[in-house]
């Protein structure tokens, strides 16, 4: 062989390898030339342990048989069908950060269509929503950008003194305002945005479809005491604070009009539009802040489990995009 030729030789394989790793990169299924896991899909985004485990349990999911999951920066990619939906899931973890960055990266390395949330989370509004209920909100705000004032200043929309027990007075702690965070979007200037309302094709149509789901109401030998439903025209709350502490739970309830606390939610509707995909948040109640729960564990199992019965049934109303493949 002529050294020219040697050389082309070794070019070309240069640049097939480069080639290959840059679709790697873009597409970290893509070496598997696996035309089932190569098109558009639903984004199915859970938050803990008991999320997963009533997806499981419900025997609904599928796995891909030739490729069941992509593990990505130390998250795992599920990826089969639900329902004889074609879908990837991911279990975020909790908390703001890691809620973003999973959906981000599930909309990076995959085509995916939407995102459909669901997870648990804290009812602060007990005469709607009560543990074993399903909140469909309206809107989602992020409620754990605070603006903290100086001692002495002008008072801010949470006033720590209005707290003080046994009588309200002045606190070193002062006030905060409650600030708004920046959306970035393709062709638009960033916006200052305090709520994140649900894609209102997607909302329309969980209203119609999930009206009349039967929600689950024991487990493991243990029942609610009432019948659980689904809550649609409400709106939620997120923050990095998991809130236990009634007081603070009835204030936002008060001044935001939100009727369920969690982490992640916000999070996720934030990925979401700045990416410009549609999206629902699907939020079973495991508590009502500040107060006990008997029998903790059989109601957290369930908010989660009716949680993913009604994203279950909703992703089942959603048309299976076609393989361009088959």
């Amino acid at each position: 062989m002529s050294s020219v030729n040697l050389v082309v030789m070794v070019v070309g394989l240069l640049v097939l390898a480069q080639q290959s790793f840059q679709m790697s990169l873009r597409n970290p299924v893509a070496e598997t030339n696996n035309c089932k896991i190569d098109f558009t899909r639903l984004g199915l985004v859970l938050t803990s342990g008991n999320n997963e485990k009533a997806l499981q349990d419900s025997g609904l999911f599928t796995p891909d048989a030739e490729t069941p999951y992509v593990d990505i920066a130390g998250r795992r990619f599920h990826i089969g069908t639900l329902n004889a939906r074609y879908i990837v899931y991911v279990k975020i973890g909790g908390n703001s950060v890691n809620a973003a960055i999973a959906v981000q990266i599930l909309l990076n390395r995959f085509r995916i269509h939407g995102i459909i949330h669901f997870g648990s989370a804290g009812s602060l509004d007990k005469e709607s929503i009560v543990p074993g209920d399903v909140s469909v909100p309206l809107a989602v705000a992020f409620t754990g950008a605070w603006n903290w004032k100086k001692f002495g200043s002008d008072e801010g929309t949470l006033n720590f003194g209005e707290f003080n027990y046994p009588v309200n007075g002045e606190n070193l702690l002062a006030s905060v305002d409650y600030d708004k965070i920046k959306l970035f979007s393709k062709g638009q200037s960033p916006q200052d945005v305090f709520w994140f309302p649900s894609t209102t094709s997607w909302y329309s149509a969980a209203t119609q479809v999930l009206q009349d789901l039967e929600l689950r109401q024991c487990y493991d030998r243990v029942c609610l005491p009432s019948k659980p439903k689904i809550v649609f025209g409400t709106n939620g709350s997120s923050s990095d604070s998991y809130i236990k502490n009634k007081a603070y739970g009835d204030f936002l309830h008060k001044v935001f009009n939100v009727s369920t606390a969690d982490q992640e939610s916000a999070a996720v509707a934030w990925t979401s539009l700045s990416n410009e995909k549609p999206f629902i948040v699907i939020r079973g109640a495991s508590n009502v802040a500040g107060e006990a729960n008997p029998g903790l564990s059989p109601a957290s199992y369930l908010a989660s489990y009716n949680a993913f019965l009604a994203a279950a049934k909703f992703i089942e109303s959603i048309p299976t995009p076609r393989l361009a493949c088959e």
